[in-house]
């Protein structure tokens, strides 16, 4: 395995279907003329692979130049997609590595227009394409060569517009959108329970008012006795109830649970939301993060939860200021929240975008902590995401 400290940065993102599932990571390195050597530190050892399964690798490149016999030697074709740039069928020899690699068994979306006077080989045929509806092809996309994937896709309308062109697979800021409504059928009762039972957590409540509590909501006890009992727990045994779970795990778990319960679906046959693996991943990302820098177990609790809450705006459609206030949170975690204030704040300020070096550096986090804490927070997410 490449040493970590030589682990470049990779900028990763979710890729979902039209039914809210994480089906790929999109992972995006900068271009330069030592990229091949980077995908080799990249894909060198398995962690990567092992942490996103059972997800794939969608790899961004202007062009196959980059793949390298050393490179793919690491890039397991039933594992690792490739998103081209189609103008790099500019070049014949691109349009000829295309097609051998295809030949090969590895999957190719050919990103963009075609360039003029350009041929692409005829067993290249699924697409991908920024979410510029203006660039997208006339017609429906043929799906029996899908899935065709659509990225940068940033509101819930754009989602629907490239959903009805034929895509299959989006990318992009659309779960954050304000208009991606709950459904109809969700009149928030199940989160204000939720954020009832966090309360008396706070304040130490008696084991039975916890009970009584859930005991009213059948599908919030289902879902956390599926939570629970999940890969993403990691339990030795069984739990069959509430009570039970309360024993095994202890309350700081529990309070887990329902932090990332608060982004489950509200209707068993609704949709799952797409916020939820989003905060699962901030959350054990800061997580680790302050692991890393040495923070106790209850440093470590904050961190998580300033990941988990910094959705619930989108979610709840409030202020964040207004949740921090209604959930008395302290100090450090409000600040974090609401002005990404102190080390919490900044280290969730990474989590928001894909840092530069230098802005790492900036919040003390080295680019190995960083590869790091990006691994075990894609791999917790997506069992949750799986699990809820």
């Amino acid at each position: 395995m490449a040493e970590q400290g030589h682990i470049p940065l990779v900028a990763i993102d979710p890729v979902a279907n039209a039914q809210n599932e994480w089906v790929a990571l999109s992972l995006r390195l900068a271009p330069g003329a030592d990229l091949a050597q980077r995908l080799q530190a990249v894909f060198a050892g398995a962690d990567l692979l092992t942490a996103i399964a059972p997800l794939d690798c969608l790899l961004h490149l202007a062009g196959p130049e980059a793949l390298t016999a050393p490179v793919l030697a690491l890039l397991t074709a039933n594992r690792v997609g490739l998103v081209i740039r189609a103008d790099a069928l500019a070049s014949n020899s691109a349009a000829r590595q295309l097609a051998e690699l295809h030949a090969y068994g590895y999957r190719i979306w050919l990103d963009g227009d075609i360039p003029e006077g350009a041929k692409a080989p005829a067993a290249l045929r699924s697409v991908a394409r920024g979410c510029d509806l203006a660039a997208l092809p006339p017609g429906r996309l043929v799906a029996l060569f899908g899935p065709h994937l659509a990225h940068g896709v940033d509101s819930a309308r754009r989602f629907s517009e490239c959903e009805n062109a034929g895509f299959d697979w989006f990318g992009g800021d659309y779960p954050l959108d304000p208009d991606a409504a709950p459904s109809p059928d969700d009149d928030g009762s199940s989160r204000r329970r939720i954020l009832t039972l966090l309360g008396l957590l706070a304040r130490d409540a008696e084991s039975r008012e916890l009970e009584h509590q859930i005991k009213q909501d059948p599908a919030l006890a289902y879902h956390l006795l599926k939570l629970v009992n999940s890969a993403a727990f990691a339990v030795s045994t069984q739990i069959t109830s509430f009570a039970h779970a309360i024993t095994v795990l202890g309350r700081r778990q529990l309070q887990r649970w329902l932090q990332l319960l608060l982004y489950a679906r509200q209707q068993p046959d609704g949709l799952p939301n797409l916020l939820l693996p989003l905060a699962a991943r901030r959350a054990a990302q800061l997580e680790a993060l302050c692991r890393e820098a040495g923070g106790d177990r209850d440093a470590q609790d904050l961190a998580f939860m300033t990941g988990v809450f910094s959705l619930l705006d989108r979610l709840l459609h409030m202020p964040m200021a207004a949740i921090a206030a209604d959930l008395y949170l302290p100090d450090d975690v409000a600040g974090a929240l609401v002005e990404r204030r102190g080390r919490l704040g900044a280290w969730l300020r990474l989590t928001e975008t894909h840092p530069t070096e230098s802005q790492l550096e900036e919040a003390g986090v080295s680019p190995a902590a960083w590869w790091a804490s990006q691994l075990h927070a894609y791999h917790w997410a997506i069992q949750v995401g799986r699990n809820v």
